[in-house]
């Protein structure tokens, strides 16, 4: 048997859970774990030769609470040396944690298979299966990633798949990523990603599963009921954000196809 760590028995002997900790503990019941590592394992490295890979169930978790809480690669290192729940979830120990090197290679190793998508769709799968993925609204919404526009790199390019756009007075580089949530528990559906300067409304149709009786979106997303993919569906309900009036102080409404509510 190991010999725990100060931090360990100290973490087990506390009073009360955190909310990370109650988060974390739904997501390790939540997330169908087992299929994931099925579908990641047939190009995940065996270790036959040099340092053995850390073990792909903890390599999985990881990249996960990565997502769950928007960390970059060094914060996600010093998460794991910080916070115990995290090392917890991940099934590590203190004394051998992925560098932010390691945590870099895993998501590459991931982009590179195509397997984010892969794994997005076995998540949605089971959550379907389990009845906890709704489908009569859905939120649409898209976020700029920003990404660094500086060409002093080995190729003394910028990233071909990145573009420039302005939001409001300020200027961006990077990509958009757009998704589709369940109106009611907040789970994302639909994912796509483009380039910065492509406008909300031209990925919208990637966004929703079309079983949808009502759709949310702020005013990036104006007039969608009337494009061909969705001018038929007389079913939805569209509330979008309309512009700020001037005239209106400024004011927003939300308005459906019928009329203003």
């Amino acid at each position: 048997m190991d010999q725990i760590t100060f931090s360990e028995a100290e973490y087990q002997t506390k009073k009360r859970k955190t909310r990370r900790e109650i988060f974390l503990e739904r997501m390790d019941k939540l997330i169908p774990w087992k299929q994931l590592e099925k579908k990641v394992a047939l190009y995940y490295p065996k270790g036959q030769t040099g340092r053995p890979p850390y073990p792909l169930p903890t390599m999985l978790r990881v990249h996960c609470m990565q997502l769950f809480y928007n960390l970059s690669d060094p914060a996600m290192e010093d998460a794991l040396y910080e916070i115990e729940s995290m090392r917890q979830f991940a099934g590590l120990k203190l004394d051998r944690l992925p560098d932010e090197t390691t945590i870099l290679k895993f998501r590459h190793f991931l982009e590179r298979h195509g397997l984010g998508k892969v794994l997005f769709k076995e998540v949605n799968k089971h959550l379907e299966k389990n009845g906890l993925m709704l489908r009569e609204g859905s939120i649409v919404d898209a976020s700029i990633i920003s990404a660094p526009s500086s060409t002093k790199n080995e190729s003394g390019q910028r990233d071909p798949e990145m573009r420039q756009t302005r939001k409001g007075n300020q200027w961006y580089f990077g990509m958009k990523m757009h998704i589709g949530v369940d109106d009611t528990l907040g789970l994302i559906h639909s994912i796509d990603t483009t380039a910065a300067n492509v406008h909300d409304i031209v990925s919208a149709g990637n966004l929703l599963h079309g079983d949808e009786q009502r759709v949310f979106g702020d005013a990036g997303y104006l007039g969608i009921q009337r494009r061909d993919k969705h001018k038929d569906r007389q079913n939805v309900s569209w509330f979008i954000a309309k512009r700020p009036d001037v005239g209106r102080s400024g004011r927003r409404f939300l308005y459906c196809l019928g009329g203003k509510v």
